[in-house]
């Protein structure tokens, strides 16, 4: 009798690692957004300051670089599991409507794949 526990329980362990090493990618793919951000941007600022000699354009270009990789992340993951309970928010009930993310009454929820 206690091999169903076992496998119930076995099957939770499992799903439970799943979900870490999903939210461990995404958070290396993340900091990579932010560095790739910041090296090219800071490259080009870099390069172009050298052609016109103004230091200043390589911190400049770092921070841009960062921020158009930060508004990449929240167009990316920002919406990612809203109304689904995932990373964007609380879950709604089905059909609920409203604020928290859930379709308004009578639409159908499309289906959200990651892919734009």
């Amino acid at each position: 009798m206690s091999s169903g526990n076992d496998a119930s329980t076995r099957a939770q362990k499992g799903a439970a690692a799943q979900g870490r090493a999903r939210g461990l990618d995404i958070g290396w793919t993340v900091f990579g957004y932010l560095i790739s951000g910041m090296l090219a941007y800071g490259g080009i600022g870099w390069l172009i300051g050298r052609a016109v000699h103004v230091a200043l354009l390589f911190p400049v270009g770092m921070l841009v670089g960062l921020a158009i990789s930060i508004g990449f992340i929240i167009y990316r993951y920002g919406k990612q599991g809203r109304g689904q309970g995932g990373l964007g928010g609380k879950a709604s009930p089905p059909g609920a409507g409203g604020s928290r993310g859930g379709a308004p009454p009578g639409l159908a929820q499309k289906e959200m794949t990651g892919d734009r």
